[in-house]
């Protein structure tokens, strides 16, 4: 593997020399490594770029890495991903990216991934984004995330962008069956002239199912953000859309949560909130020695934790 993409996987991902359990790390749009444990199984797919990644029902306690990395500009990588979780599995996966360009052309990285989780089955997905370099070539993510839980699964996606990413794209959708849940967090940076879209759609299809949606964002400089949920309640469910975002200069942000109910029990809530940093909390942390500087960079790091 490449010095940055090293670098890259250091700041995306747990990877330490290495990672423990199933992986596979993806470099400038072609597998560079990727290894299968017992329950755990990884198998390139045979008609388009991407893999088949099989988990065993009943794997507990495991871990699933698939970091992708563009380190150059002229790269346009596209790859897609299916997840199949057996029925009562309980894993974590970890799909952080990163974007590095120190060249005049663009570098985008499209992950479209594919979950299928069965019966009573439990997944933790942690999403991180970043872009590095010093070059004029845009640097662009654009994820797509489709969710399948059957009764009684539960996903959990933990989701973030850290900056330097000149254009986002992210669209999630998902199908509820009876009895599972979804949440969703996410945490955005943008400066600059940066763009971050994100697009959720989710339908609950099954009584007791329930999905929560949550977004904290900071748009500096002349960055803008665009946020749309749309939950539609078919069943006895619950469903709730949060967006707070926060302007500390220039930056525009715009949030479009939509709640579609279907069922007389279905229980859908939105909530949106955008505004500046507050002066008394600057001013709280400027009476303790930092200065407006450093007391902005603390609140922000503190809401986006």
């Amino acid at each position: 593997m490449k010095t940055i993409t090293e670098k890259l996987l250091e700041t995306i991902s747990d990877w330490k020399d290495g990672f423990s359990g199933a992986y596979s790390i993806r470099e400038d749009g072609k597998c560079a490594e990727f290894r299968s444990t017992d329950t755990i199984r990884i198998e390139p797919k045979q008609d388009l770029p991407g893999l088949d990644i099989h988990v065993a029902p009943g794997t507990k306690g495991e871990t699933v890495s698939i970091p992708a990395c563009v380190t150059q500009g002229d790269i346009d990588d596209l790859v897609y991903n299916d997840f199949y979780i057996g029925e009562g599995a309980d894993i974590i996966i970890s799909a952080g990216c990163g974007v590095h360009n120190d060249s005049g052309e663009p570098a985008r990285h499209n992950g479209i991934h594919r979950f299928f989780l069965a019966k009573n089955s439990h997944v933790l997905y942690r999403e991180k984004h970043i872009g590095t370099g010093g070059g004029d070539g845009k640097r662009s993510i654009d994820p797509v995330t489709s969710i399948f839980l059957e009764e009684g699964a539960v996903m959990e996606m933990d989701t973030s962008q850290i900056g330097g990413l000149d254009d986002s794209n992210r669209k999630t959708n998902a199908e509820l069956a009876a009895g599972s849940r979804l949440t969703i967090r996410e945490r955005l940076l943008t400066e600059g002239n940066q763009q971050a879209h994100t697009d959720f759609e989710v339908s609950i299809n099954g009584d007791g199912a329930g999905v929560d949606l949550i977004s904290r964002s900071v748009a500096r400089g002349d960055s803008h953000q665009s946020y749309r949920s749309h939950i539609i309640g078919n069943a006895k469910c619950t469903g709730h859309s949060e967006c707070d975002a926060i302007i500390p200069e220039n930056g525009t942000v715009s949030a479009a949560p939509e709640l579609d109910a279907r069922n007389q029990d279905a229980s859908l809530i939105h909530e949106a909130a955008i505004g500046k940093i507050a002066g008394e909390q600057l001013l709280k942390l400027k009476t303790l020695g930092l200065t407006e500087t450093e007391a902005e960079a603390k609140i922000v790091e503190g809401f986006l934790r």
